[in-house]
């Protein structure tokens, strides 16, 4: 089998030989949970396939990483049984870790490691394993892979003729697996049971942060992902273009938590949506520029700047205009606790703010007006970014992700121009209160959300 038909989304992280007398190859899945359209396990099937070995899938959810809380675990968590049921299908293995303490032994992962002939896994924004075999990263997150634009592109409308350009040639459904060989391994206690009944007692046997509780509004997993999607289909796309903005309407997709923790790619998404538009004589273009100009573009900037949660990352303009007004008064100023708990002056940012604790998202409008008014409100930008990436890792379910770091960014100046000078923003574009009134309903947010908080329910199915 002809393993470089995907040689475009592979790249090798190690130069370590294939295992003699591996008695499988591994698929790491460390960020795309899903077994439809997924590159990197489409490319380590092959592999098995070649080798004429089984295929294994191994899963691990760690308490190490800072904002560990039950929030992330219970929203992987809920992923798990519905991905095992579908890997083992297939005829696939399936192993899935929970190590419980932050300083853990390593012990059961590389016995794993240690079975395989050779592993693959995701091209993520994770560190790199090392690994003493063969190791290859899939593009898998991506329509258009990231190589296929190899160097940064700093603004939508430079990478956007290049993205339509190859559109044709990748904008189509990836084949399904398929394994010669069925894995008859069981791997005992290297594999954590997941089940409806007992997620919540492993969520409370972590060490992690349980006072982060789970989103009120989104459950985890590939189904809740696909009921995503029909509903945006059949009831939100029609209203998307003119509605997109105003958060009372319920317009937009609501897809980011999924896509970030790849429950769903946003290769379905755009075909689904592509194809139902098609049917239903809908103009889809706003929300695919969305979803595929400006999310590879952010996939394209974490991939080439230096670093992608730093000032150092903006263009020279706004560094420059940032230097220039950092003496400015700032009145209010608040601090990151302050802000954290929503407790400014102003109701309709502390809104924004709920709507993060509570759902794990808030509506993409809104959110560029919570950045604004955070540049605005802190004793420097430098500050306001510390702030801003702290409380998204914290709360957001599409966190730490491409999309998060150029968001934020965004609230500097990155990927946008220069606008009139006006204090502390120099000429970085501002948000004010008054605009967001004369543009959306205001007071239908702030009661949702007031509601939200008082009931933990939604006001609107």
């Amino acid at each position: 089998m002809n393993l470089t038909v995907m040689g475009e989304r592979v790249r090798a992280l190690n130069q370590q030989p294939i295992r003699e007398g591996g008695r499988y190859v591994l698929y790491w899945c460390r960020w795309n949970r899903r077994v439809a359209s997924n590159y990197a396990l489409l490319y380590a099937a092959e592999m098995a396939n070649h080798m004429n070995l089984p295929l294994v899938c191994l899963e691990r959810l760690s308490c190490a990483y800072p904002t560990a809380s039950d929030r992330f675990h219970t929203f992987v968590l809920e992923g798990v049984p519905e991905m095992q049921a579908r890997l083992h299908k297939l005829g696939a293995g399936y192993i899935f870790q929970l190590p419980r303490r932050k300083t853990t032994s390593d012990a059961r992962l590389r016995t794993v490691i240690q079975g395989a002939a050779a592993v693959v896994t995701d091209e993520c924004l994770r560190a790199t394993p090392r690994l003493d075999v063969q190791l290859h990263a899939v593009d898998a997150s991506c329509i258009v892979p990231l190589s296929k634009i190899p160097q940064r592109s700093y603004a939508a409308y430079s990478i956007r003729p290049k993205i339509h350009r190859l559109l044709p040639e990748f904008l189509r459904p990836v084949p399904g697996v398929e394994l010669r060989l069925p894995c008859r391994e069981t791997f005992g206690d290297l594999h954590t049971e997941v089940t409806a009944g007992n997620l919540a007692e492993l969520v409370a046997s972590c060490e992690i942060d349980h006072g982060i509780r789970p989103s009120t509004t989104f459950r985890g997993g590939r189904k809740a992902a696909e009921r995503t999607l029909r509903r945006f289909l059949e009831d939100r796309l029609r209203r998307y273009a003119r509605d997109k903005n105003e958060p009372s309407a319920h317009a937009t997709s609501d897809l980011s938590p999924y896509l970030h923790y790849g429950y769903i790619s946003s290769l379905e998404v755009a075909l689904a949506v592509r194809e139902h538009a098609r049917e239903h004589k809908l103009i889809a273009d706003e929300f695919l520029e969305e979803l595929i100009v400006r999310r590879e573009l952010a996939f394209n900037f974490t991939r080439y700047a230096d670093r992608h949660d730093t000032l150092d990352a903006l263009p020279d303009w706004a560094q420059k205009t940032i230097a220039a007004h950092r003496n400015d008064t700032r009145d209010p100023l608040y601090s990151r606790q302050q802000f954290e708990a929503a407790a400014t002056h102003d109701d309709l940012w502390n809104a924004t703010q709920k709507e993060l604790c509570l759902r794990g998202k808030i509506h993409g409008y809104y959110r560029m007006f919570w950045g604004k008014k955070i540049v605005e409100w802190s004793v420097s930008a430098s500050e306001a970014l510390a702030t801003m990436l702290y409380l998204h890792d914290r709360y957001a379910l599409d966190g730490d992700d491409p999309n998060t770091y150029t968001n934020i960014l965004w609230c500097f100046g990155l990927h946008d121009r220069p606008w009139p000078e006006r204090p502390i923003y120099g000429t970085i574009r501002s948000m004010v209160r008054s605009g967001m009134e004369r543009k959306t309903n205001v007071d239908a947010y702030i009661r949702e959300i007031e509601y939200l908080e008082r009931t933990g329910k939604e006001l609107t199915a």
